[in-house]
């Protein structure tokens, strides 16, 4: 198990859950942030820092938003696990299911 971004980051980016992050498996998209499902030792240091709830444990994952727990794992087939986001930086792509999703003004950039 693993936690998960979903929904309310989505054009957000708030980034105090990096910040957090004990072994850096936050990693940034062009509209949302991803955790790595293979990095994440879900010490859960990321969910109260997050400003719009957007983290959840994965089987806490409110129904309406369960694509996210498979948009985490999605935007890293083809990056793969580069052992921290630090060393690769600002990804210029999202998982399909969020570059689709409407675009939507952030309230916390």
């Amino acid at each position: 198990m693993t936690y998960v971004i979903a929904e309310p980051c989505v054009d957000v980016l708030d980034k105090a859950c990096i910040e957090e992050c004990p072994v850096d498996c936050i990693y940034e998209g062009d509209r949302m942030l991803y955790i790595h499902p293979d990095e994440c030792v879900d010490c859960g240091a990321c969910e109260p820092v997050c400003p719009v709830e957007a983290i959840f444990y994965e089987d806490d994952v409110p129904d309406e938003w369960r694509e996210y727990t498979k948009a985490n794992a999605d935007f890293f087939d083809e990056i793969g696990s580069p052992g921290g986001a630090s060393k690769v930086g600002k990804i210029k792509a999202d998982a399909p299911f969020v570059a689709q999703q409407p675009k939507r003004d952030a309230e916390h950039s």
